[in-house]
């Protein structure tokens, strides 16, 4: 009898220990491979959505829902697509400059962006103007779906409102006095541009940085603002010598006035009383002639003796009366 294998010589037996000591794959590699696809379809459909943003679900490209901060699962294999959009940050846009690296002391760059900061006044004159705008998401669906480039976007139109809203200024009311209507104004137009748009963005701030003239033109500039300066100057001396003599000359005609007003009301006071003394004096008179003519006659006389000199009474027969002395103690007296 020949034996050709090991198994021949183990016989029956042995074929059937052979049998029960090997494993069969092939029971086990299905369901691997199942439970590998599936923790695949699983993992491959949970997305994370961060603190400050919220998830945009797409499904075939088509908006499905919106999914707040956490972990979320979508469909996977490409049937829905999430695209995380930062609601909560204050994204900024600088004009006319770069922050190259920012801190206390931040550090800039030392480009020069003419092509955006460099506008024309509505007096004719050449500013360099820089500014930021500050800005944050408050509709993602809009945001994704109704704009191609949100940066370009926003760039492109703050430029643009910049340029007209300075272009009507004068250059004096650029660099000093109207600064915060202009950032105002720009803000209000720009949101009012993004919102027809349609383009879910909100403007936070628009705020002007530094606002000079081009280095062409600044001495000529300078100079023209010394002149303006000296004629400011010149009118305020003006005005404060306006106010010093036209109070003092309203002040001296108002004492005029016054002086004149209280003469005036003397002078018809004491008419007045004249008048009243004449007509008792003449109801007087009328009641007794003699008694008051010689009443009148004593008062004159006692005005008058007072302020005369020497003085020398005579008799009826023209003799001078000497012993009388009334120089000195009737007549001073």
């Amino acid at each position: 009898m020949e034996f050709n294998t090991p198994e021949d010589l183990l016989g029956g037996e042995g074929k059937k220990k052979k049998q029960r000591g090997t494993p069969d794959l092939k029971k086990y590699i299905v369901p691997a491979v199942g439970g590998a696809l599936v923790l695949i379809f699983i993992f491959s459909g949970l997305y994370s959505i961060g603190p400050d943003e919220v998830g945009v679900i797409r499904r075939f490209g088509r908006y499905v829902r919106t999914t707040n901060p956490g972990l979320h699962f979508k469909i996977p294999m490409g049937i829905e697509k999430v695209n995380n959009v930062k609601v909560r940050y204050i994204f900024k846009e600088e004009f006319g400059f770069r922050t190259l690296k920012p801190g206390i002391k931040s550090q800039y760059s030392s480009r020069e962006y003419f092509d955006e900061s460099l506008m024309l006044t509505g007096d004719l004159n050449v500013l360099v103007v820089e500014w930021i705008v500050q800005f944050k998401v408050k509709d993602p669906v809009k945001l994704l779906f109704n704009v191609r480039d949100p940066r370009a976007t926003i760039r492109n139109i703050s430029e643009a409102v910049m340029r007209q809203v300075v272009g009507d200024e004068s250059v004096s009311e650029v660099l000093t006095t109207r600064r915060v209507e202009i950032n105002q104004v720009v803000q209000d137009k720009l949101q009012e541009i993004l919102d027809s748009y349609e383009s879910g963005i909100q403007i936070v701030t628009v705020k002007l940085q530094d606002v000079n003239p081009a280095d062409e033109v600044k001495p000529s500039f300078n100079e023209v603002n010394e002149a303006k300066q000296e004629k400011e100057k010149m009118i305020n001396q003006a005005w404060e010598a306006y106010n010093k003599a036209i109070p003092a000359a309203r002040g001296q005609a108002e004492k005029t006035i016054r002086e004149a007003e209280g003469y005036s009301l003397k002078r018809i006071n004491t008419a007045k009383g004249d008048a009243s003394r004449f007509v008792a004096t003449w109801e007087a008179y009328r009641g007794a002639k003699e008694v008051t003519r010689r009443r009148l006659y004593l008062e004159a006389m006692n005005e008058i003796l007072p302020k005369a000199g020497q003085k020398y009474i005579i008799d009826s027969s023209n003799n001078i009366l000497p012993l009388l002395r009334l120089n000195k103690e009737g007549g001073a007296e």
